[in-house]
């Protein structure tokens, strides 16, 4: 038996999204800093371990109930189970064998890591598995897929070891800038198919949709990720509001990418290879942490309400 086909369904290469776990690592380090030991970086690539193998379990399902659907995509045809590759038994057992390695990895860092490695694995679940399969229900399918976002942020978060939770404000943010990055996803498809009858038998989702409707759910997105994001900083921390023109320039950018001809955000594991976002992003990553461990008091007297508290 060919051994590559298990290979890419398990999609290996899309791990990289766990960089989503970063800031829930850096702002706990913020709040406790007493838990940067030693063994933090075992604890770390361990969490990136579970994480990976939940997300890689999840992948699994996802290719084994898209594969009808996918025969109808120009370019997702070529994926190993439309081309018949792959013997559908073993890649359900894949799909159970590399959800038991995660969750057992991620039951070795705490009860709270493990719980919010479950509810990645039961998202997955929810947005594949029929009947609840939230991907084929509109607007549904964007929030459901995006909630791994914050999943990824807890996985973070808790991969330290802290046991209070986070922020709810930044939970939400971080919930809604990926919504907006799924509803980008889910404009380029649309467009990229170019066809509303072979875009409804693809993805059920799409026959609600029209690129009026996604472009109006992206504007939604942004602007709340923006509101939750202002909430956190000013409750939180006041020298973030110096990041403010540089996230709504990466805003921006992404979409310009969304409505680029065959837009590379179709495939976002490949989002890399536009190299000036690329460094755009890296950049704004730096600031943002630097960010968060430097002190500007004149911005708090600047932003001090002066109305009385009703």
């Amino acid at each position: 038996m060919n051994v590559s086909p298990y290979i890419k369904i398990a999609r290996f290469d899309h791990w990289f999204k766990n960089v989503f776990m970063i800031p829930g690592v850096i702002v706990a380090l913020y709040v406790q800093p007493d838990l940067l030991e030693f063994s933090f970086i075992g604890k770390l690539i361990l969490a990136l371990l579970a994480t990976g193998f939940v997300a890689s379990s999840n992948y699994v399902i996802n290719e084994v109930l898209d594969a009808p659907f996918d025969a109808l995509h120009p370019v997702k045809k070529n994926r190993p189970i439309p081309c018949g590759l792959v013997n559908i038994r073993v890649a359900y057992g894949e799909w159970i064998f590399l959800g038991i390695l995660g969750l057992s990895l991620a039951s070795l860092l705490g009860i709270q890591f493990f719980y919010a490695a479950l509810a990645l694995w039961i998202m997955g679940c929810v947005y594949n598995i029929p009947p609840l399969r939230s991907k084929d229900k509109p607007y549904v399918d964007v929030l459901s897929e995006s909630i791994n976002n914050p999943l990824r942020l807890l996985l973070g978060w808790y991969a330290t070891g802290i046991l209070v939770l986070p922020p709810i404000s930044l939970v939400l943010a971080y919930w809604m800038v990926g919504a907006f990055f799924m509803a980008v996803k889910r404009f380029a498809e649309y467009r990229r198919i170019g066809d509303p009858q072979i875009s409804s038998e693809y993805r059920q989702s799409f026959k609600h949709y029209t690129e009026t409707r996604l472009l109006v759910s992206i504007l939604y997105y942004a602007v709340s990720f923006g509101l939750f994001f202002g909430i956190f900083l000013m409750r939180y921390k006041m020298e973030m509001i110096l990041s403010i023109p540089l996230i709504a320039g990466f805003i921006a950018w992404y979409i310009h990418l969304g409505l680029l001809e065959n837009s590379p955000t179709q495939y976002p594991e490949q989002l890399y290879l536009q190299k000036g976002f690329t460094i755009y992003c890296i950049f704004c990553g730096i600031v943002l942490q630097l960010l968060l461990f430097v002190h500007f008091p004149f911005l708090y007297t600047l932003f001090e309400s002066t109305i009385p508290k009703l």
